[in-house]
């Protein structure tokens, strides 16, 4: 049950970072798979939870890094067929029926998409399309990628874990408006990575990342953290603003993002203070 759980996580984020890799109409089919996978985990983490059972999210790196989007798609279909031979482990009947008759058409669809060369997302040139950046923005944006996607994918977790193990109500409205938030701002960033050739899946979490035994602290931690990446934002859209319009306005409009973040952090604490 547990080796299940670890392959439909890396399935989740192999499916995830593939739509990143592609410019077709592929990458929504792949969106929605990933969301349908990542669904599957939780279902499973659940399951966990209802019978007492330990967890993490531990898994080994995701290798992603191809010449061809046929090559990923044969991985994820690969990873399918691995969780498929493995779902007996999961004694829900209802869990294991849904989640094998998605997976079987989520394969019947993979064999059918389109070929796509996904070198250019790995080669490094850190250029943007139709975009001239200089020295400075290009160095500040490559490393406001790699920290965000990775800050972005902590996120999901740490929020999802909360959400799980949470029975209050109030709470786990705020938990899953931050989950979708943070996929959100992953997905755009993701594809800015594979359009600069700089694409890679985040390290594997540490377990005392999400098992945190103090809410409140995490909270007003996190606020501190939003805080911060409000002014990296900030400082982006300043870098880029010469450069490109258009990417001054997008870390614009992702910093007044991050002013709702901190409003719901501080009613969770506030909600938590007032228990």
């Amino acid at each position: 049950m547990k080796q299940l759980f670890k392959e439909v996580h890396e399935a989740w984020l192999a499916t995830q970072f593939t739509g990143f890799m592609s410019q077709t109409q592929s990458r929504q089919e792949l969106y929605e798979f990933s969301n349908i996978l990542f669904k599957h985990l939780t279902w499973l983490e659940n399951d966990f939870i209802k019978n007492n059972i330990t967890y993490t999210y531990d898994i080994p790196q995701v290798p992603i890094r191809v010449t061809h989007i046929s090559h990923m798609l044969n991985n994820i279909i690969g990873r399918i067929e691995s969780i498929e031979s493995q779902l007996s482990s999961c004694t829900d009947e209802h869990i294991t029926f849904r989640m094998a008759s998605d997976l079987d058409y989520i394969k019947s669809v993979l064999v059918k998409l389109p070929e796509e060369n996904v070198e250019r997302c790995f080669l490094a040139e850190k250029n943007y399309p139709n975009v001239e950046l200089t020295d400075e923005a290009r160095d500040a944006l490559t490393i406001f990628l790699f920290e965000e996607s990775y800050k972005e994918y902590e996120l999901i977790m740490v929020y999802n874990y909360s959400k799980a193990n949470s029975n209050d109500a109030f709470l786990n409205r705020i938990f899953q408006i931050l989950i979708d938030e943070s996929f959100f701002h992953l997905r755009s960033f993701g594809q800015m990575m594979a359009e600069m050739g700089i694409l890679g899946v985040p390290r594997s979490l540490m377990e005392e990342i999400y098992k945190f035994d103090d809410l409140k602290q995490f909270l007003k931690d996190g606020i501190q953290e939003e805080i911060g990446a409000k002014e990296e934002c900030k400082k982006l859209a300043a870098a880029v603003s010469e450069s490109s319009e258009h990417f001054a306005a997008f870390f614009t409009f992702i910093n007044n993002q991050e002013n709702y973040h901190i409003a719901l952090m501080e009613e969770a604490l506030e909600y938590i203070n007032n228990k």
